[in-house]
């Protein structure tokens, strides 16, 4: 076998002489642990790609991390079950070059299968293919393949060293790896290339690796050598999977896309049509300029018109600008903090040329003052009180974003609140999700305030609901429309919370931090027919 170790290499250590197997010198021995650290890293990477991918593609976030890491995780136990059939006949002087050899191509099949299956997964969607069984064997074939390596690595290095060394150093940098594999997904990898692209480079650096094990193994420079050309390879196809993941992308949307950003937090999309400018995050619809502001002024300005104060303002979410537009047209406001945890949400909405001009450029306004960090924890943990609290959250069809709409979050941001108060949020769309505005009003009313959902019509999103809170309940009669509006008018202000026929309260849950059950009244079947 031209490629094989031969037993009486003296560059590898031992004659045999001495040992049935040619033994490895210190070099060797950590490279081959530096080789289990990056296989973990890799996978590891590989499992929070999948689930990113999934989660945006289907917006189902425990399910696809779910499916993506413990099909994965089973996968590797597969794989490592596998394992225990390579090289069983072989004879003791050849085990640990066959061992070694076979690790070295199982590697160079992981490299471009984990750049290229992502890139497939994505466009299956794109096709209306499924998008769960697609993943399902993404994670199958990648995760027997990851699952193969600690066992080859460990039993090639136990020749040397005994079981006890092997397992205990291959694990310690098998952890190791996963470690590093899980903080540079989502802090480098993931914001600053993209997804597509970090596929590629995750699937290079096995590759890499088996070029550095060719170069120290002089019998296998051959699969060294292959190893290294597909590195390169893969670094340079990365960029071009941008614009093919983009061509992709743009059949998701019925205008061209003119902006794109990847964040650690999500996907930003713009599209523009004419005079139609439109927001996507995650691949949800955030707003259209063409209808707006029917959602910002019912989201605003009875909140407002509800308060005897409106000097100080607290928004959180809503970094587009729109809502904060509607805040400062009440010339009592003093102050407006809004609290936002994507910071390239507000910045496009700062610089954008086609979103100043909507949002009237309302972050140059001196009152406004803007936070970056999740609601969750910083806005209750404020100093100040607040005469109007505005919650501008994205629709709650994910555990992450449901502890927003928890009895736990408004019990404490009702500390922020003053006594007079008001406190309003979205509450998704009474129609497609008809619980939601129930659960929400719900929990409101459980921390003790005085709760009136109310329902407007936004051509963009359909019939949707809002809940406003407050300590004292609020008269209809009593709200004056005191600011200019396109959609909102005094005698609607006055007939706002008599909801249709068809929205119905009651029969819910209240919304807890250990019991997310918005979660599952967002994800009604009647969103199918949207």
């Amino acid at each position: 076998m031209e490629d094989a170790i031969p037993p009486n290499n003296p560059e590898v250590g031992l004659s045999p002489s001495k040992s049935p197997h040619p033994s490895l010198c210190r070099d060797q021995r950590w490279l081959l642990l530096a080789a289990a650290a990056v296989s973990s890293s890799c996978g590891l990477a590989v499992e929070l790609l999948l689930g990113t991918l999934a989660s945006y593609l289907v917006g189902n976030q425990a399910l696809a991390y779910g499916v993506s890491v413990g099909v994965f995780l089973a996968a590797m136990g597969i794989g490592s079950y596998l394992s225990r059939f390579i090289a069983v006949n072989t004879s003791s002087q050849f085990l640990q070059r066959q061992l070694l050899l076979t690790f070295v191509k199982i590697e160079l099949l992981i490299a471009p299968l984990t750049a290229v299956l992502p890139l497939g997964l994505f466009a299956l969607f794109v096709s209306n293919g499924s998008i769960w069984l697609g993943l399902f064997f993404v994670t199958i074939v990648l995760g027997i393949l990851a699952g193969l390596e600690v066992p080859l690595l460990t039993r090639i290095l136990e020749l040397e060293e005994g079981v006890r060394e092997a397992l205990a150093g291959v694990l310690a940098l098998d952890y190791v790896g996963a470690l590093l594999g899980s903080l540079a997904f989502p802090v480098l990898l993931l914001p600053l290339i993209g997804m597509f692209p970090t596929a590629f480079v995750l699937g290079a650096l096995p590759a890499f690796m088996v070029g550095a094990i060719g170069w120290r193994f002089p019998k296998l420079r051959f699969w060294g050598r292959i190893g290294l050309l597909t590195g390169v390879l893969l670094c340079g196809l990365a960029p071009l999977s941008v614009p093919l993941s983009n061509a992709l992308e743009n059949t998701l949307y019925n205008a061209p896309v003119i902006t794109r950003i990847q964040t650690p937090y999500q996907r930003i999309v713009l599209t523009r049509q004419a005079n139609d400018v439109r927001l996507f995050l995650n691949g949800d619809l955030q707003f259209s300029t063409l209808d707006e502001y029917r959602y910002h002024e019912a989201l605003v300005h009875p909140a407002m018109s509800a308060s005897t104060g409106k000097r100080q303002v607290l928004v959180l979410g809503a970094g587009d600008g729109m809502a904060l537009r509607e805040v400062l047209k009440w010339p009592e406001v003093e102050r407006v903090v809004l609290i936002d945890l994507d910071a390239a949400v507000v910045n496009l909405a700062r610089h954008h040329p086609q979103l100043v001009q909507v949002n009237g450029k309302a972050f140059a306004d001196p009152r406004v003052e803007v936070v970056f960090a999740d609601a969750f924890v910083s806005a209750p943990a404020l100093n100040e009180t607040f005469d109007v609290i505005i919650a501008d959250f994205p629709d709650p069809d994910q555990e992450i974003l449901a502890k927003l709409y928890a009895e736990g979050f408004y019990r404490r941001l009702l500390s922020r609140l003053t006594d007079t108060g008001v406190l309003v949020t979205q509450a998704s769309s009474p129609f497609f999700a008809p619980k939601v505005l129930s659960c929400i009003a719900a929990t409101l009313a459980d921390v003790g305030l005085s709760v009136h959902p109310y329902v407007v019509d936004v051509p963009s999103f359909g019939p949707w609901g809002f809940v406003l809170a407050s300590r004292q309940s609020i008269q209809s009669d009593s709200l004056k429309l005191s600011v200019p509006t396109r959609f909102l008018t005094q005698p609607m202000l006055h007939t706002l919370f008599q909801l249709p026929g068809d929205v119905k309260l009651g029969n819910v849950e209240v919304n807890r931090l250990s019991h997310p059950v918005i979660v599952r009244y967002q994800s009604d079947p009647r969103w199918a027919a949207y």
